[in-house]
């Protein structure tokens, strides 16, 4: 067993099969998932788990290079926004219109599917290099 961090199979296992320029999406239980594309869904009920929660998770285990979040976040969900770009301060935010945001996901190995109820709460990773 593991000592910390993630104990989700399914979410190891993505996250080690990406290479450096690799997407993975974490997604608020609204999204839109593309019919192509892989979903882990963790959701449970609404608001479990977090965005937050899933996201901090994930930044934990993964080198990422660059953020792509919804231009929308900004201001229809400043609780998110704040999260994101304190977290991921010394990381390259990309803010694109919401219908990007989901025409990219077309783009991503997988997409984890929170439980969480607020607009916006979505974010791409591109995996970078740990060397």
């Amino acid at each position: 067993m593991k000592r910390s961090g993630i104990i989700n199979p399914h979410i190891l296992f993505a996250i080690a099969s990406l290479g450096h320029g690799d997407r993975i999406a974490i997604a608020d239980c609204g999204l839109p998932i593309p019919k192509d594309v892989h979903c882990i869904d963790v959701a449970i009920v609404m608001g479990v788990p977090s965005f937050q929660d899933v996201v901090k998770a994930i930044s934990d285990e993964l080198v990422i290079q660059r953020v792509i979040i919804a231009q929308e976040m900004r201001v229809k969900n400043f609780k998110q926004y704040n999260f994101i770009t304190s977290l991921f301060h010394n990381v390259p935010i990309e803010e694109i219109p919401h219908t990007s945001l989901k025409e990219h996901l077309r783009e991503v190995k997988v997409i984890i599917r929170t439980g969480e109820a607020t607009p916006y709460s979505n974010v791409i990773f591109e995996s970078g290099v740990a060397f």
